[in-house]
């Protein structure tokens, strides 16, 4: 693949928005509509009480060719979860997918817990005001932990193809006991899932289908995929379990494998095209891409250094 037109998109920093919340614009994910695409992403506040981070979900519309922002959400686009729910302490991602005239909206709700940092599980909602909010269908996940995939399933992203839901997300295999400089941390692999409605799912119980090129504790998280053609193609972020936050060497990257199938992928990620930049804002990093198709063209958004502290940019992928 051959990507063109590489730009900055949107900093969150320049702008209002809801809740409070001023940096951070963490997996932007789509919804495209007849003459704007809006964009979906994980932004930050701090809670008083505790000095801790939620992570809520705002919105920025941009025009069909991503040179100006029309409009950025000003109201909570989703509630977080009550008390001891599974979303309680945050939603990243958020991954949009209209079907049969509706919008449902797959939720990776976030809760903080004792010996570990995080549980993570994938919920579900709906919208019935053209994205601009959503209400969940319950106060539970739809895909959560089980007996082979024990914790931190989440990233999910849904498309329909010949009628079928497929679901790709991730899924903990386990925790490396800390060192004496870090808390524990987790390793995670891209599943696969299907469902005939939506809501009820059959997974492979803790079956990953993406290969590792780094090493067994190579952590792999945000699946995106598109069919171009006949072809299906995926898009993911990876990088070492430990030492990433500060180690530019060992934090994400972008990762890229095909399927003719859906079963079956092929991990070649220089086949995908996409690395970092020598300089600027995502020299550092590149993580949690998002692939998806509008106006007859292909484009990928993805966060840069800092864990999309400072937003997400877009590429345009190059036409045969």
């Amino acid at each position: 693949m051959k990507w063109i037109n590489y730009r900055h998109l949107f900093d969150p920093s320049h702008y209002t928005l809801p809740n409070g919340c001023s940096e951070f614009a963490q997996s932007p994910q789509t919804l495209v509509f007849d003459d704007f695409v809006r964009v979906y992403f994980s932004t930050r506040k701090k809670e008083e009480h505790s000095g801790k981070f939620l992570s809520l979900i705002a919105f920025a519309d941009f025009d069909k060719e991503f040179k100006k922002v029309i409009n950025v959400s000003s109201e909570t686009v989703i509630e977080l979860g009550g008390l001891g729910c599974f979303d309680e302490h945050g939603i990243f991602p958020i991954n949009i997918l209209r079907h049969d005239n509706k919008i449902l909206a797959y939720t990776c709700g976030w809760s903080r817990r004792v010996s570990v940092s995080v549980e993570t599980s994938t919920g579900l909602a709906f919208s019935d005001n053209n994205g601009l909010s959503f209400d969940k269908f319950g106060t539970g996940p739809v895909l959560t932990s089980s007996l082979n995939e024990p914790f931190l399933v989440g990233d999910s992203f849904v498309q329909v193809y010949d009628n079928t839901f497929h679901m790709w997300y991730i899924f903990g295999q386990r925790w490396l006991k800390p060192t004496d400089t870090e808390p524990p941390a987790r390793v995670y692999k891209i599943a696969h899932a299907t469902s005939a409605d939506g809501i009820n799912w059959k997974k492979e119980e803790g079956k990953q289908i993406i290969a590792d090129v780094l090493n067994v504790d190579e952590c792999q998280a945000l699946p995106t995929v598109t069919k171009i053609g006949n072809r299906y193609h995926m898009f993911f972020c990876f990088r070492q379990a430990t030492d990433f936050r500060n180690n530019h060497d060992r934090g994400y990257r972008l990762g890229y494998a095909w399927s003719d199938n859906l079963i079956n992928w092929i991990r070649d990620d220089e086949l995908g095209g996409i690395h970092k930049s020598v300089t600027g804002w995502d020299s550092e990093m590149m993580c949690y891409p998002h692939i998806f198709q509008s106006n007859g063209k292909v484009y990928l958004l993805y966060n840069g250094n800092e864990f999309g502290k400072r937003g997400f940019g877009i590429a345009e992928l190059e036409q045969p």
